[in-house]
């Protein structure tokens, strides 16, 4: 305890007015124009140049830069002066490198080592800066991420892109923020059609019974960096996750205010009252009152469970785009932990992973925290958010994608220099945060919030806004405007969309210290590893036994989604039917994942196979003569695009809540990437209960069988027929592929 005191202590951020004495922590600091880690250091000696003394050691991923030196011509873009000029460089080197990632069809490359247009990427960077910065490579980009059929396309996540993964509504919140910034009326009426399809086959597809958007945590696109092991990629479809509800939230505001725009008052109101449930639910479903957070994510298989780790970008928008009441926004901020290099991606960090969405900071996150922290006021928060952006980018003389958070390295799986939306989001703290500047439907909007310890002066010149060139001047430091003047007469701090001309604009600040409000600190933890648990019969009675796990303090039972007991043993005697699962917990109370969940409950397995019948218009194929792996009873039935819909009898022992999942076969593409996820609606008694998702699981793999997503089904005892239909919403990112093989209805009964 003493010597996590002592850490603690050593954390404590220290602001000092004045350029000379900025931020303090454990790991780095920053005074006047130079960053201080250790023995490295970085420096500007001009606006235009960044010199480092960081040394690679043997072993890292990538060189290290060590000098950044201006290539291309700046002049078209803003230009900040500042008494400090290693802001002024950092804000240049961001400027300079976004140059660099224009390409000559006019899109916005990703990264240095990352070529192409990424939805998820190009649209954080939009909203951060790139909207503003680069509006035709902007628009460019964007169109590039709309399919044939009218809808956004999905990147690819852990395998089998949309449903698996489901951010791509990130899109409509970038497309609005464009035109919020060019009152491009042809641009508003194109995108309106492209978010609500996409957003109509999304409501279809991803809205689960809890109200929740079904899908991968937003930008976290690798399955094991941030998942327990035993997940497949279907279950990551079945799992609810904080940042891509919160996205969806956002992108209903918008669907609900471009209608209104544009006349559309019935579909304004519709896309508003779904935006106000989501919100209701995110808030009820994911809201840790003990932690003073959102939960990641809820997970599982036909009872989720919450993962009670905090997610820093998830967190962050529920903050900015409004999810969050007043009073919970502020206690994350306030609650999140801080290590020494920042905010983690998620906190704890998985023990057994390397070092990439696992145990690792993103500039681009840490500015989106910078910025939620800005609206809540919280200016330590804030201070600590810009110092975790500026420390990297000058050591490493360049906007790196991400860091390994024990050492504030580049020593991570993957790591681009140049990094879009790194850069983006380094620019966008001097935009958004200390000149305020926010781009309104109609007008320019001023709310500078400027932490005591960055007091100064600072102006940018040659800001252009639609038909007006604005001189921007922000003077002192607080969260509160003294004097607006523009050309010298007091305005109120707006500048309308239809200004025009040369505008001088001055903000003086109150010089009034800002409320203080607590920062958490802590060090680096690790959760402890997953159990791996299952059925064992022992004289005569069942038991859930477990692999022990290395430095636990205890676990805990879980039925039903719900803890039952906690022990120190490795087996719990088993009386109930249910879906069981265990998890461990060390001696700070931090818990691992829960363990794959086993069902101790009867189960019936409706087969396809037996003689030919004809199912629908789906003809019965048999077993091939080599053996297939994971096969289930005497035939299957193949199912593309093309296939009508499959009946199936069912005869239920019972009244109750089945749950019905698909076993099936799915080898058009490897189980990390493409786009090849079997979609289909599943009906029972003609009625519309779910739909199925069946993801790749390995490419040419037809040997290797799983179960779908579970639905459940309230049903009466007797018979019913189950329907497998394709329909328009089931469409899948490929728009050809959307193929697999079943030969089987797994039923769990009550």
């Amino acid at each position: 305890m003493k010597t996590i005191a002592l850490l603690l202590s050593a954390l404590a951020l220290t602001v000092n007015g004045g350029a000379q004495n900025i931020v303090e922590t454990s790991a780095y600091s920053w005074r006047g124009d130079t960053i201080f880690q250790g023995e490295f250091r970085a420096w500007a000696p001009s606006d235009d140049c960044i010199l480092s003394t960081y040394s690679a050691q043997p072993g890292y991923f990538m060189p290290v830069d060590k000098e950044w030196k201006v290539k291309n011509d700046l002049s078209p873009y803003p230009r900040l002066s500042s008494s400090n000029r290693l802001h002024n460089a950092i804000y240049n080197m961001g400027l300079d490198e976004m140059i660099n990632n224009v390409e000559p069809d006019s899109t916005l490359r990703t990264g240095k080592e990352w070529s192409g247009v990424w939805t998820r990427d190009v649209s954080y960077s939009i909203i951060l800066s790139m909207g503003y910065l680069q509006p035709l490579a902007s628009k460019v980009s964007l169109m590039k991420k709309v399919n044939a059929n009218g809808r956004i396309i999905q990147d690819t996540g852990s395998g089998g892109a949309w449903p698996v993964s489901s951010d791509r509504m990130i899109w409509a919140v970038a497309a609005y923020e464009l035109y919020k910034v060019t009152g491009d009326r042809d641009w508003l009426e194109y995108i309106y059609p492209v978010i609500s399809n996409s957003m109509e086959d999304d409501l279809q597809t991803l809205y689960g019974t809890s109200g929740l958007v079904r899908g991968e945590t937003s930008f976290i696109d690798w399955r094991e960096q941030s998942y327990p092991k035993w997940m497949q990629t279907v279950d990551i479809y079945q799992s609810e996750s904080l940042s891509t509800s919160v996205v969806h939230y956002q992108a209903l505001r918008v669907l609900a205010d471009i209608a209104q725009e544009l006349g559309k008052k019935q579909e304004a109101a519709k896309y508003a009252g779904l935006a106000d449930k989501l919100k209701e639910v995110i808030n009820r479903e994911l809201w840790l009152d003990d932690k003073g957070f959102y939960a990641m994510y809820r997970y599982g298989r036909n009872h989720l469970i919450l993962n009670p780790r905090v997610e820093t970008l998830g967190e962050s928008l529920s903050i900015l785009f409004g999810v969050a009441p007043q009073d919970r926004a502020e206690r994350i901020t306030q609650n999140n932990p801080n290590t020494p290099y920042g905010v983690a991606i998620f906190y704890p960090q998985i023990k057994d992973m390397p070092s990439y969405h696992n145990n690792a900071l993103w500039p681009f996150v840490a500015s989106y925290w910078a910025l939620a922290n800005a609206q809540v006021k919280n200016e330590v928060g804030a201070l600590q958010a810009i110092g975790s952006v500026f420390r990297p980018a000058a050591l490493f003389a360049t906007n790196k994608e991400n860091f390994n958070l024990d050492n504030g390295d580049i020593a991570t799986e993957l790591n681009s220099s140049n990094m879009l939306w790194s850069l983006a989001g380094n620019l966008a703290l001097t935009y958004r945060m200390l000149f305020g500047i926010h781009f309104e439907t109609d007008g320019l909007r001023f709310e500078p919030f400027v932490p005591k310890a960055l007091s100064d002066t600072r102006t940018l010149t040659n800001f252009r806004y639609r038909n007006a060139v604005l001189d921007i001047t922000v003077e002192g430091y607080g969260d509160r405007i003294q004097s607006f003047t523009v050309n010298g007469k007091a305005s109120e701090p707006f500048i309308g969309a239809k200004a025009k001309g040369k505008l001088d604009i001055r903000i003086v600040m109150a010089n009034q210290d800002i409320a203080p409000m607590k920062v958490t600190y802590a060090p680096n933890r690790k959760a402890p590893l997953t159990p791996i648990s299952r059925l064992v019969e022992m004289n005569g009675e069942s038991y859930l036994a477990w692999n022990p796990i290395e430095y636990i303090a205890g676990y805990k039972v879980i039925r039903n989604g719900e803890v039952i007991a906690t022990t120190r043993n490795t087996s719990y005697r088993l009386e109930t039917p249910g879906e069981y699962q265990v998890l461990g917990f060390d001696e700070n109370g931090i818990e691992s994942f829960a363990s794959e969940p086993v069902q101790y409950h009867s189960i019936l397995i409706q087969s396809l196979g037996g003689k030919a019948t004809q199912l629908g218009s789906a003809q019965v194929s048999y077993q091939p003569t080599e053996p297939v792996s994971g096969f289930w009873g005497e035939g299957f039935v193949e199912l593309d695009r093309q296939t009508g819909p499959v009946s199936i009898p069912l005869e239920l022992p019972a009244d109750g809540t089945y749950y019905l999942a698909l076993h099936y076969a799915n080898g058009n593409g490897p189980v990390n990437t493409e786009n090849k996820a079997a979609i289909r609606t599943l009906l029972v008694d003609g009625q519309k209960v779910g739909t199925v998702v069946m993801p790749h699981r390995g490419q040419g793999n037809w040997y290797d069988w799983g179960l779908s997503n579970s639905i459940p089904v309230t049903l009466t005892k007797g018979n019913h027929t189950l329907t497998i239909e394709f329909r328009p919403e089931n469409e899948n990112m490929n728009l050809n592929t959307n193929h697999a093989l079943v030969d089987a209805v797994r039923i769990v009964c009550p």
